[in-house]
Formats: C-alpha cells, structure tokens, sequence
C-alpha cells in the first residue's frame, strides 16, 4: 500500500517521497489509519519495522490545522508529547520529526538528560508543538515551570516495555496526571508482556490492537548463528570472527559497562577501530561515538542495552552478543539493529558454558531452535565441558575418576612395637628435668612460699597463664555516694 492512499496530507507526502519512502510497511498500512480516526492504540511490531512514521505522520497530519508561522510563542503550544526510555531513541525520533515537518510550519524538539538544561529551556519557550522526551529529563522541566502540557492532544509512549524495565512507571504516572483527560494515547512496542497491557488499562480508553507479527517473534531476515565457546576465549573468537566476516560495520553488545569499555580496549589492541557507548558516557561523547560509527571511523561499535533500542543504523550486517543477555526480551531487540527496511543482517551469540540457561530461555521465547556450533580453533576445552552446561551428566563422575590415588599410609610393620617404647620408669622424673630459665613464668605457689602477702594479692587479683592481672576497683554508683555538701533545709 502506498503512502497516498492512507489519507495522508500533500505537504507530509512530498516529504516521504524525498526520504526514499514508496510504500508502507505493514504496520504503517494499520496503525496510520486507526491514529487518524482518533482511537487509542495498542501497537506490536518487531523491531526495524518502521513503528516511527507509523505514529509521527497520522500525529503530523492531525496537527496541521494548527500549524502557523507566527512567532508568537502562544502560538505554539505543546500538542503532541512523544515519551522514550533512552537518549538515542529519543533524538532519533527527533530527526524524523524534523525531516517529516521538513515542508509543514510544525515546530518539533527533543529533550533528555546529560546535558545542558538552558538550550532545552530557551527552544521550548520559543514555543513548540511537538516533545520528544526522556521521562526524567521531562520531569526536570516540568518542575522548573518550563514546559506546559495542558494543551496536549496526542500522547504516545514508545518501547513502553523498556520503560518498564528501566524503572520509569513511577515518573510516567506524573507525567500522565499532568496531561488533559480528554486526549488520545498511543503505545508502541516491540513485546507486549503482561505489564503493558496492565498499564494500557489503566491510562488508554478501549484501545485498538494491532499486531503484525507473532509477538515476541524475530526478523527472518536475519541469520541467527550461536557458537559455543569458553569464556576466556571470547575476545579472541570475536576478534577472529571479525576479520574472516570482513565485518566493515558491526555492533557488539555487553552486559555492563565495565565489560563493555574492557573488551573495546581489547578491541582496539588487537587492530580493530573500535568504541564504547553505554550510559557513564557524556551524551555529548555519545553523539560522537555514534556519528563516527554511523560515518565509517568507527568499525566495531561496543554497546550496552540502552543503546539497543535507539540505534538506527541503515543496512547494518553485523551484530554480536559478546554477552548473552539476561532477560530474553533484549535478545530480540538486540538483534533488531540488523536486518531493518527489508534488509538482510547477520546475529551472532557468543555462548560459554554459564550461560545455558539465558540460551535456553532465548529458544523459549522466540519459539526457534539455535543450535550452538563451534569454531575451528576455538573448541570447548575437556575441563570447561565437564564443569558446567555443555558436557555431558557423567563429567563430573569421569574427573572425580581421574584424580590421582593417594599414597597409602605407613604398615603398621613399620610402626614401632609397644615393646619398644621405653618404660615409664626409664622415663625422667617431672622434678629431675631442667627447669625453665624464664623468670616471669614463676608459678603463683612459689611466690606465696617467698611472700605470704604477694600470695594474697596473687589470689585476689587471679592469674591467666602464669600472668598478674590486677584486681580492678569496683565502681560505686553516684547515687550511693554521700552528699559533698549539706543541704540545711528550714522547716
């Protein structure tokens, strides 16, 4: 279906029409007309299927009756409030933004953390129509009095479930208190877990559901590849993999930022030009990352999950998950940065032994057999097969079989016979044996018999191996104490 005969305005066509855009992908064709006739929506789509223009047009050509070059700030109100769980997606959603509006008076900004809040602060009241938004930057705003929502008609929270799992249903319930009543909402994501359906009920109005994929399902464009191998030769798998793929652009995602700033230095040691981006970075430095990656500087591309959905990068081939990921849900969107528009792309897992589990979990979910290969030159060790996942049950039984047989103990032959032992007479008497030179080690008896008194004061103070202790005075409470001073009192 072209984009023409969605009911699409001259103005937003020509603008399509310039980006390359010819016909709508599947959930463009439902989504747009449901959100031009005003109805909630609750959309699922796999990632890399063109949710964006599926709510920023409809949103674009609903706003166009309000579009005007004044620049009276009055003028521009906010009417659309976009909310995204990263900083990455939130400014991608702005360049779509700004190139759709490209032939529309619309005005369209971004605002999210880690950086400075007074260019954000002059831009919105300059006066915009359309905020796309962090949740917790928005909050910042909101507080500072900068930005006024009472005038939003169209709300849409994007990876929703993301937003969920970063910890944001606090700040989404004050945004939404702060929003007219009378509005359409829209959300958008690649799963939908049962949370999101309990927060579509709690804020949308008999929302329409659209769904053009088996939910939780992956591209099929993409080639699925799991290769199982110690976790100590991880780096060098990669970096193998790398060079005899010719990986000209790949993105290889960690679990922590540690990890992911390690194994780019790694990277880079090992003749890759290679980068970190994870959360600690500076957005500033991020941005740059980003560009140089996207420009071809940068070749391999070190990523944490928050910038698993954000990233849009065009016809990328490659992606690798360096570390399997915990939660099931992040495999699919991970491997979502390849194989987007109808592209074909390459996800490649690397599996150790202690991650049998996530790999399972990820065959659960997506409903598909991975099965691990291994790579000439990278096989499991024995050792590594018998601790953990990928050996067999009788592996631990086969080491414990291998170790070595203690030595046996002395024969009791060699044992000298009791008869032997000299006799307790033969033994020298306690009185006969040399006495000890130490002189602090005096016994409490001898001293009595040259002292009575010292005696005494051994007895009332105690001894502990052959050591004094001192008797320690015995605290009289205040209370029991006579008065200093008499007090004459008058009758």
């Amino acid at each position: 279906m072209s984009f023409a005969e969605l009911g699409l305005s001259p103005e937003i066509l020509r603008a399509v029409d310039e980006l390359g855009y010819s016909e709508a992908t599947p959930i463009q064709a439902k989504a747009i007309p449901l959100v031009l006739s005003g109805r909630d929506l609750l959309a699922a789509a796999q990632t890399g299927t063109g949710k964006t223009a599926a709510f920023l047009l409809p949103i674009l050509e609903r706003l166009k009756k309000f579009a005007n070059p004044s620049v009276s700030p009055a003028m521009h109100p906010v009417r659309a409030l976009i909310l995204s769980p990263t900083r990455e997606l939130a400014d991608q959603i702005g360049v779509n933004a700004k190139a759709y509006t490209k032939h529309l008076p619309l005005r369209s900004t971004t605002i999210y953390g880690g950086v400075n809040m007074d260019p954000q602060t002059a831009e919105l009241r300059r006066g915009i129509e359309i905020v796309i938004a962090t949740p917790g930057r928005l909050l910042d705003h909101i507080q500072q009095k900068t930005i006024q929502l009472n005038k939003v008609d169209v709300l849409v929270l994007d990876e929703a479930d993301r937003m969920l799992d970063m910890g944001f249903i606090q700040d989404i319930r004050k945004i939404m208190s702060l929003l007219p009543k009378q509005r359409q909402t829209l959300l958008f994501s690649a799963t939908f877990a049962p949370e999101i359906k309990r927060l579509a009920a709690d804020f949308m109005h008999d929302p329409q559901t659209v769904e053009v994929a088996r939910q939780n399902s992956t591209n099929a464009q993409v080639e699925q590849l799991v290769y199982a191998v110690d976790s100590g030769r991880k780096r060098a798998l990669l970096s193998h993999l790398i060079r005899e793929r010719e990986m000209s652009q790949v993105i290889v995602f960690c679990k922590t930022k540690i990890s992911a700033d390690q194994l780019s230095r790694d990277l880079k040691r090992d003749g890759h030009a290679a980068e970190a981006i994870h959360g600690d970075k500076a957005q500033s430095a991020r941005l740059e990352t980003l560009n140089s990656f996207k420009s071809g500087e940068v070749k391999v591309l070190v990523a944490t999950d928050v910038a698993a959905r954000g990233l849009d990068i065009s016809e990328l081939p490659f992606v690798v998950n360096y570390e399997m990921p915990n939660s099931p849900e992040d495999y699919v969107h991970r491997i979502g940065r390849t194989g987007r528009a109808g592209a074909s792309g390459v996800a490649i897992s690397l599996m150790s032994p202690d991650e049998v589990k996530q790999h399972e979990a990820i065959e659960k979910l997506t409903r598909q057999t991975l099965p691990p290969q291994t790579v000439s030159g990278f096989e499991r060790r024995e050792s590594s097969a018998a601790d953990s996942g990928f050996g067999s049950r009788n592996a631990g039984r086969e080491r414990s079989d291998a170790r070595p047989a203690r030595e046996p103990r002395a024969e009791r032959s060699e044992r000298p016979e009791r008869s032997e032992r000299p006799e307790r007479s033969e033994r020298p008497e306690r009185s006969e044996r040399a006495p000890r030179d130490n002189p602090h080690r005096d016994s409490s008896r001898q001293r009595e018999q040259r002292d009575p008194q010292e005696g005494l004061k051994v007895a009332r103070a105690g001894v502990i191996g052959g050591r004094v202790l001192p008797q320690r005075q015995r605290e009289v409470p205040a209370l029991l104490l006579p008065p200093r001073y008499k007090v004459n009192q008058e009758r």
